[in-house]
């Protein structure tokens, strides 16, 4: 008699039955959406046509009393959309899913439950170590909208910003130029017989192109300042004009900033924006000249760059108006809502429409690229080096 050989037995060798997964049935979600703590955090993640249409698939979500009010949002807007509204803060944190723009507090983390879905932004130059503990001893699965990425790769709540940040730029210096006790009294634009304003950007990217789109609107002469050819080719195809471009040179930068009557900066960096303009070339500019720096939020490319806020925006410095407030899309609150919530509410029916966040960051890459938390294990990491906390692949997880 002959011996096998074979590890298996005869009856696994037999032809089996294919076993698949189990087709998800929709989930209906409970959202929280409490009032913004962060400082200078006019915004909120759903409107109410969006708390509608969340409302008529048989979802609930519960807002906070007077969360939408800076924004121009009324309880009863939501109210009348199907939500639930509550004086309750803490009734708020206890739902399963909880929707907030800014991060929450070591406070409201404890208000928290545990197992419960965060989506919010991570702003991480502003985080600790104890944040992302906190999350993780309540077992937390988040999600973070800065890296929530689009069908296309991109990365759609912080283009979005980055447009409003780029448009804003220029109109806030439209109004500097007039407005403040050291104004020079010129309109922004191109009048007949009169020499148009000239702008200079520092930087090709999304703040970039949106500035140089409307300051040419208006009329402007402008020049972009970048180390990336690539990008620049890409914003003279994008504007479809051709303008004024170079790489970053001190000479011919020094140039065009003596010219210049307003100067934006949009640079970015791996972990600080790099210094672009020194405090000597700031001297060089002229007296009521206006410098909008849109790169505070990472430090800022302007050497003479104070953080300021929106209540007090600006300070002279060398006879320069310098307009330094991070977080330039919440001045303009109901643009910025009206724009996270139509890129967040189709992202949250998938996950109602997929059978909850498990199912939904298996089928969409894009919406797994967002979590930084699975579970209360940390899967960015990013965020692992960057605290020195341990961190595990997402994939390795979720597959």
């Amino acid at each position: 008699m002959s011996i096998s050989l074979s590890p298996f037995t005869k009856e696994q060798l037999l032809p089996q039955e294919e076993k698949l997964e189990v087709a998800r049935h929709k989930s209906e979600l409970f959202i929280g959406i409490p009032n913004e703590t962060s400082y200078q955090e006019r915004r909120i993640c759903l409107t109410p046509d969006a708390v509608n249409s969340l409302t008529a698939h048989g979802h609930r979500v519960m807002i906070e009393a007077g969360a939408g009010l800076n924004s121009s949002y009324s309880d009863k807007e939501y109210s009348d959309a199907g939500a639930e509204v509550s004086n309750d803060t803490k009734k708020v944190f206890g739902c399963p899913m909880i929707l907030k723009v800014g991060t929450p507090t070591l406070e409201e983390i404890a208000m928290m439950n545990n197992q419960t879905i965060l989506i919010s932004s991570i702003q991480l130059k502003t985080k600790t170590k104890e944040y992302f503990e906190a999350l993780s001893k309540k077992k937390i699965t988040a999600l973070a909208f800065e890296y929530i990425k689009d069908q296309d790769g991109s990365y759609p709540v912080v283009r979005s910003s980055s447009e409003i940040a780029g448009i804003a730029s220029v109109l806030i210096a439209s109004e500097l130029m007039i407005t403040n006790e050291f104004g020079k009294g010129l309109l922004f634009g191109n009048i007949t017989g009169v020499p148009p304003t000239d702008v200079v950007i520092l930087g090709a990217g999304t703040v970039g192109e949106f500035a140089a789109k409307t300051a040419l609107g208006l009329g402007a002469t402008v020049k972009v300042f970048d180390n990336s050819i690539t990008k620049l080719r890409r914003l003279q195809n994008n504007l479809n004009h051709r303008i004024f471009t170079s790489t970053i040179q001190s000479k011919a930068l020094l140039k065009a900033l003596r010219r210049c009557d307003v100067a934006i900066g949009g640079m970015r960096g791996i972990e600080r924006c790099p210094v672009i303009v020194t405090e000597t070339m700031v001297e060089h500019m002229k007296r009521g000249a206006v410098i909008v720096d849109v790169s505070i939020d990472t430090g800022g490319c302007f050497e003479t760059s104070e953080v300021t806020t929106h209540e007090k925006p600006t300070f002279i410095k060398s006879n320069v108006v310098h307009y330094c407030v991070p977080n330039i899309p919440s001045r303009y609150s109901k643009t910025a809502s009206l724009s996270i919530s139509n890129i967040i509410s189709p992202f949250i029916m998938k996950i109602a429409e997929d059978g909850g966040i498990e199912s939904a960051i298996r089928c969409d890459n894009g919406l797994k690229h967002g979590v930084y938390l699975y579970h209360g294990i940390l899967t960015n990491k990013a965020i692992g080096d960057w605290f020195n906390l341990p961190n595990n692949d997402i994939n390795l997880i979720v597959f």
